[in-house]
């Protein structure tokens, strides 16, 4: 066996540690409505040589820039820089990526501050040569920094939620990844699911089947099939006996009716290259015509695969290694005509398409929106993530990371999402291994849902001197339950999302520095929700912690005080609390120090017993009328203030080396 599906992937990863460049580049373009998240903003450039040439070059023009370039006539330069970008073919992207850097350059100074960055992540995404490496990679950090880094780490997010998992609001339903269980894997690779519009049937790929050849098994990649009753239970998977053959098939793609099947059969005399796509029609009887090769106009001698329909069945998107492209693996499209005959296979250009590997289409089978796996797309979290696009009058949008909640340090790549956009198929390991594949269902959280176009912005500030705030943000969707990938306030206070218009969601606000804020609200188009608080102190007292005479019982107007302190706790577990009840000096002195001890008591205990909080971290203690605030008390005022609780926070120090010496010796 040559070239199958997993040794294809391993293969590409193979080559990133080995290769230090690649070969070729793409093309795309960008507009703005009120469908696609305001982050996403794209360029103006419509490259015209795309698919219709591989490069472009006009020795008259380009003497024209040098010339402009070097006399510093930065307007007439831009334009013309403009011009000639915009006629760009596939390889002008590797060959003369400067071009485009310098255009960025110019635009950022010039032009349309976004329509610069689009230029800038174009560069990133296709440099080759004749750029300062050190350039790219500063440009590289800043953006990568505004993006993945912003994101909170998702072992400490969900650190987090158990800290405060006795708070009903704020405790988001985790993310299962869920294994499809032994009716459909096997104890062999199964992966690339694809679900019809009902979502009740189920098409993958799997290596349970070995054939014998004398002197050893071979794992045969088969297509295989699993329903789900209306109970929700997936039946035992079989293979599909009419497409299967001795040769390797995988990665299918269902039609929304269930009615299409296309697929890649690799290794067989029916294909130009090492993997071909073929297509299939479910008959009358319930059975498969016999599979056709979808021919040169889609396939080449290459490795052709991963293909994915578009809701119509007349478009179709696939992935493939041929020359010409602009990395290792490019996405390509194809469109049927009235006769059913397909189109030339086309790239889809330089914003879906990087240096690298761009894999795994997946078309949303409702909204218009394309999902695919990338190792050379920014803001990347492992080696292969899953990123959204959009499609805006015929053009893809800026493609977005869909966060870590779904993305980890490992490769996501084989995956189909279900009409409904409630769960996401996918297949994962629990090694390196591809060979030990499972397909598992999780949750789609709200960075992969196709209606989360709706920017909600904000910014919290110090009400005091309007400085930002640094914490971390959550967002909870209260309606469905989906989770919301938490981010880091920006250093300016601000923070945005992309979210699911018409829908209730609730604001959580938490950091070291000032109590939680929590705000509910009902998102119905573009928000702003800017907020400001007071810094949180070290000691502090409450207004409403204030006991009736001669009494130590808490009282309902304090609860809403003590929950900001237990929140805080819940959100910091490092930090501790001390807890100190003081009296005025009216009385016998005994029993103001017996009251005051009665008094932290009883709000530890709320803390502690009620509140969950680990006893260690909370002490209490009384002083009775031994630390006045107002020595000489005169006045009711002057009592007032000597009768207080105070609250102290902190975190203890590190131990020190001397120290640590020291506990050694005991």
């Amino acid at each position: 066996m040559r070239h199958n599906f997993h040794r294809h992937i391993g293969l590409f990863l193979v080559i990133l540690c080995l290769t230090a460049g690649a070969q070729r580049g793409r093309k795309e373009v960008q507009l703005v409505t009120d469908s696609v998240p305001k982050d996403v903003v794209f360029n103006v450039y419509d490259f015209k040589g795309i698919n219709k040439y591989p490069e472009y070059f006009n020795k008259q023009k380009l003497q024209r820039i040098i010339k402009l370039d070097k006399e510093e006539k930065w307007e007439e330069l831009y334009d013309a820089l403009k011009d000639y970008v915009s006629r760009f073919g596939i390889q002008n992207f590797y060959k003369d990526t400067k071009l485009i850097w310098k255009l960025a350059k110019l635009t950022e100074l010039l032009g349309d501050p976004d329509e610069a960055m689009t230029l800038y992540r174009m560069v990133l995404r296709h440099h080759y040569q004749g750029i300062s490496i050190k350039e790219i990679e500063l440009y590289y950090d800043s953006l990568n920094r505004q993006a993945a880094e912003q994101f909170v780490p998702i072992d400490y997010y969900y650190e987090l939620v158990e800290h405060r998992k006795l708070i009903d609001t704020l405790r988001p339903p985790r993310g299962v990844l869920l294994n499809m269980g032994m009716l459909v894997n096997s104890a062999s690779a199964d992966y690339g699911p694809s679900l019809n519009i009902h979502n009740d049937i189920l098409v993958f790929t799997s290596k349970r089947k070995k054939v014998d050849e004398t002197i050893r098994f071979r794992e045969d990649e088969d297509l295989y099939f699993s329903r789900k009753d209306p109970y929700g239970t997936w039946s035992k998977a079989k293979p599909i006996e009419k497409l299967n053959t001795q040769y390797n098939e995988g990665s299918p793609c269902i039609s929304g009716d269930g009615t299409t099947l296309v697929f890649s059969r690799c290794d067989s005399p029916d294909s130009y290259g090492d993997c071909d796509l073929f297509i299939a029609t479910l008959q009358e009887d319930s059975t498969w015509t016999r599979p056709a090769n979808l021919g040169v106009t889609v396939n080449s001698l290459a490795w052709d695969s991963h293909p994915a329909l578009s809701h119509t069945g007349d478009t179709l998107f696939f992935s493939s290694d041929r020359l010409g492209g602009f990395g290792l693996a490019d996405i390509y499209y194809t469109t049927k005509n009235d006769k059913g005959k397909w189109s030339p296979a086309l790239n889809m250009g330089p914003v879906i398409n990087t240096r690298q590997n761009d894999v795994s289409p997946f078309y949303h089978p409702v909204y218009e929106v394309l999902y695919f796996s990338s190792n050379g797309q920014l803001y990347n979290f492992g080696e292969f993530d899953i990123y959204k696009a959009f499609n805006v009058d015929g053009y893809w949008t800026e493609p977005q990371n869909i966060g870590p909640l779904v993305n980890g340090r490992g490769s996501e790549f084989y995956f189909t999402i279900d009409s409904e956009s409630e769960l996401l198929f996918y297949a994962r390991s629990s090694t390196r291994d591809l060979n030990k594949q499972d397909i598992y269902s999780f949750p789609l959280p709200m960075g992969a849902q196709p209606e989360a176009t709706t920017t909600v912005t904000g910014s919290l500030t110090d009400s005091l001197t309007g400085a930002p705030f640094q914490g971390i943000v959550s967002i909870i969707d209260l309606d469905n339950g989906r989770e919301v990938a938490p981010r880091y306030l920006k250093p300016d206070g601000s923070f945005e999302f992309e979210l699911i218009n018409q829908t209730n969601y609730l604001l959580v606000l938490q950091g070291d520095d000032f109590f939680r804020i929590e705000e509910v609200f009902y998102l119905d188009g573009p928000m702003e929700l800017n907020t400001v608080t007071e810094p949180l102190v070290s000691k502090m007292k409450f207004e409403s912690i204030e006991f009736d005479v001669g009494k130590a019982e808490l009282k309902t107007e304090m609860y809403a005080d003590l929950n900001k302190v237990v929140n805080f706790l819940y959100d910091n577990p490092e930090f501790k609390l001390k807890i100190s009840g003081h009296t005025d000096s009216v009385g016998d002195p005994e029993k103001n120090l017996k009251l005051s001890k009665e008094r932290a008591q009883n709000i530890r205990d709320y803390i502690v017993i009620f509140a969950g909080i680990i006893k260690e971290r909370v002490q209490a203690e009384g002083y009775g009328d031994t630390r006045p605030i107002v020595e000489n008390e005169v006045t009711e005022e002057d009592r007032k203030i000597n009768r207080r609780v105070e609250f102290e926070i902190y975190r203890e120090a590190p131990p020190t080396e001397e120290s640590e010496e020291t506990s050694n010796d005991f």
